[in-house]
């Protein structure tokens, strides 16, 4: 199994799963105005085969305490997160909510049914009983009449798929979800290709010393698409997970909300 190069992630991604976004008041609207919320799930890449994450409810929450969820739907389904790199996308739910404020989004996963393919060797995956009680983000999504909100939700499989034991007593796998959630309106995205295909890359897009968003490219094309970036300037980072082809960097990328950065092709060369 090839090794994947990480680069410096911001500690506070690797300690907690929620991130706050700027918002208006909490509570919502009694004049009868609605909006729609969407929430879509896509993924960093990982080193293995497949990660299925199985995703019983997804709910959000408009008030300061537990009496407030609201479902925004119930898939009951198996998500391989590694079929949603590069731009790939699912739609985990879609609902008209009464127009005003959201303090949090929460996942409700099954006990049981998550999996991870190492090497083409299917593992089952227990998860905490915290994390069976939902995985809580905060984002203060505010709901407007006739508007659809649509928020991204990134989960990291790299991060949350935590190994125990050891080779000699036998491994064992954790699901400990690390997702950071985004307003898609708020975002834009940069996409491009790298040659030759055979390098076989990860790629990052890094602001100053952080990565932010991670894919590797397709496999048959080389084409890679980085989703849910804000507003501002990047680094793109080219890693070949073939040991024979160097890194590449393309600096100063800009990205703008709601629109995508194509990049010329990016050539990596032997070491």
């Amino acid at each position: 199994m090839k090794t994947q190069k990480l680069l410096k992630i911001p500690f506070a991604l690797l300690l907690a799963v929620s991130v706050v976004f700027m918002g208006c008041n909490s509570g919502t609207n009694a004049d009868g105005d609605t909006g729609t919320m969407e929430v879509l799930l896509h993924d960093a890449p990982a080193n293995y085969d497949e990660v299925n994450v199985f995703i019983e409810r997804v709910e959000v929450n408009n008030s300061e305490n537990d009496e407030g969820w609201v479902e925004i739907n119930s898939p009951q389904q198996s998500y391989d997160l590694l079929e949603l790199t590069n731009g790939a996308t699912e739609v985990l739910g879609s609902a008209e909510l009464p127009a005003g404020t959201y303090n949090q989004i929460r996942l409700i996963l099954s006990s049981d049914g998550h999996s991870v393919v190492v090497d083409g060797e299917k593992h089952s995956m227990f998860v905490p009983s915290g994390e069976q009680t939902g995985i809580k983000l905060n984002v203060n999504a505010e709901i407007e009449p006739d508007i659809t909100y649509t928020l991204l939700l990134d989960f990291d499989a790299a991060r949350s798929v935590v190994v125990t034991g050891n080779q000699q007593a036998g491994e064992g796998y954790l699901l400990k979800p690390v997702i950071k959630a985004t307003n898609e309106a708020v975002t834009g995205n940069i996409a491009g290709a790298v040659e030759p295909v055979d390098s076989e890359p990860y790629v990052y897009a890094i602001a100053g010393e952080d990565t932010l968003s991670s894919t590797k490219a397709d496999t048959s094309n080389g084409e890679f698409k980085l989703i849910g970036l804000e507003e501002g300037s990047y680094t793109v980072s080219v890693d070949p997970t073939d040991d024979s082809y160097a890194t590449e960097n393309v600096d100063n990328v800009e990205v703008n909300v709601g629109e995508t950065t194509e990049l010329e092709t990016i050539t990596v060369s032997q070491n």
